[in-house]
């Protein structure tokens, strides 16, 4: 039984600190999405995202983002792996019981 509580201390400490470099990660990059919009025959790129309760445009050009699309894209493949880890650590939880430590 102290094995299996052993390894369970394990993969809480393991989620726990794969979490925190995830959130730290992500604090690190840009929220929000890439808006095209066409004025008058023209393309233009707007990032679009929510501060507060305000939906924010911000202008980016006439040119498309490519880099911006990347790291956005990375953003959200970090917060499907981020809700990996949080489904990982109420396994984890669950598995040891009552105890919240």
């Amino acid at each position: 039984m102290d094995v299996l509580k052993g390894v369970l201390i394990e993969s809480k400490k393991h989620y726990r600190d794969l979490g925190k470099r995830i959130a730290k990660n992500l604090k690190a990059l840009p929220s929000g999405s890439i808006k095209k919009r066409k004025i008058s025959g023209s393309v233009y790129y707007y990032l679009q995202k929510r501060v507060g309760k305000k939906v924010v445009h911000k202008y980016l050009g006439k040119e498309n983002p490519e880099g911006l699309l990347k790291q956005l894209s990375e953003r959200r493949a970090l917060k499907v792996e981020l809700k990996k880890v949080d489904e990982g650590l109420r396994v984890v939880r669950r598995a040891q019981g009552r105890k919240r430590a």
